[in-house]
């Protein structure tokens, strides 16, 4: 530092080690989730950047060369892992600062012993269902673990991460009290999940659900016809009530499923798209599971107003 700079700082009453500290985090994530999760324990002490775009097939997301940029400039790096980005971590290995750390949240929170596997994500690929965020209970433990991470590469801000944390805990535990509820106003026989991609596979046993089946491959393709009589042999046999889509899976064969199946089918459901725009209220993971729950509910159903009472918002410190 300068003698000129460093009088100026003097001149202040600031050191060097406070405008050290002063900086805030780079921090990049993956998908939508996950990032707004790390954005409500940051706060106002990091910018995070999500490198996946919303509305965007995450399981076949390449990353862009403008991505590396982002990776190499990052302080700390939270992906879902789980086998969900590897393109983008293998590029993050490439590029990153060697004292940076990747942290892949879903290997730490379950075992080998906990994965799950279905349609569309069958266990001879070896590639296990990586959609642990639904399950309201996995999501605490992304944000305590990136709590726990942040401590150790901030130790000094470390009351904030903690303060963060537990405010964002508490809206989360309410969130998940008011899944539970929303179950419990669905009659029983209608609790019951097909979707075009199984994004609720942790989701499910955790609220009393029972997922019958996806209807997207492993390969990302529409079923054959053979797998499409399959699906609507086993819809009429379940008596499912509602078929649920995706905007970002779009499938024209879904429709005829549905309508063959005599279930409504509803195209709204997402697992890494959250609703409205950045900036809206309810453009959060919370506000996200709850347009989830209102959807689902009302179609099998239930009350669709059971999670009007959510609290939905932000860290209000949060950077875009």
């Amino acid at each position: 530092m300068s003698k000129n700079l460093t009088f100026l700082l003097l001149s202040l009453g600031l050191s060097f080690s406070a405008v050290l500290h002063a900086k805030t985090l780079n921090i990049v994530t993956s998908v939508a989730p996950i990032t707004n999760i790390v954005e409500n324990v940051a706060g106002d002490r990091a910018t995070v950047v999500g490198v996946v775009p919303e509305g965007v097939n995450s399981h076949t997301f390449e990353p862009a060369p403008s991505d590396a940029k982002t990776l190499r400039n990052a302080d700390i790096i939270f992906m879902n892992g789980l086998h969900l980005e590897m393109p983008t971590i293998e590029l993050a290995n490439q590029v990153k600062r060697a004292t940076v750390k990747v942290v892949q949240l879903g290997d730490r929170i379950i075992s080998r012993d906990d994965w799950k596997f279905d349609f569309s994500f069958p266990a001879d690929a070896g590639h296990p269902n990586p959609h642990l965020w639904p399950n309201i209970a996995l999501a605490m433990r992304y944000a305590e673990i990136t709590r726990d991470e942040l401590v150790k590469l901030d130790p000094e801000h470390r009351d904030t991460y903690y303060a963060n944390t537990t405010a964002y805990l508490s809206k989360l535990s309410k969130l998940d009290s008011t899944i539970f509820d929303c179950v419990q106003t669905i009659p029983a026989n209608n609790r019951k999940l097909v979707t075009y991609h199984d994004s609720y596979a942790y989701f499910a046993p955790r609220y009393g659900m029972t997922v019958i089946g996806a209807i997207q491959p492993a390969d990302f393709a529409e079923p054959t016809p053979r797998e499409v009589v399959r699906i609507i042999k086993q819809l009429r046999k379940e008596k499912v009530p509602a078929v649920f889509g995706s905007e970002v899976f779009e499938s024209k064969i879904l429709v005829q499923i549905a309508k063959e199946a005599n279930s409504v089918f509803i195209d709204e459901l997402a697992d890494d798209d959250l609703p409205g725009n950045v900036g809206d209220v309810n453009h959060t993971f919370i506000g996200m599971m709850q347009n989830n729950m209102k959807i689902m509910a009302g179609a099998l159903g239930g009350d669709a107003s059971c999670a009007d009472h959510v609290d939905v918002s932000n860290h209000p410190g949060i950077k875009h």
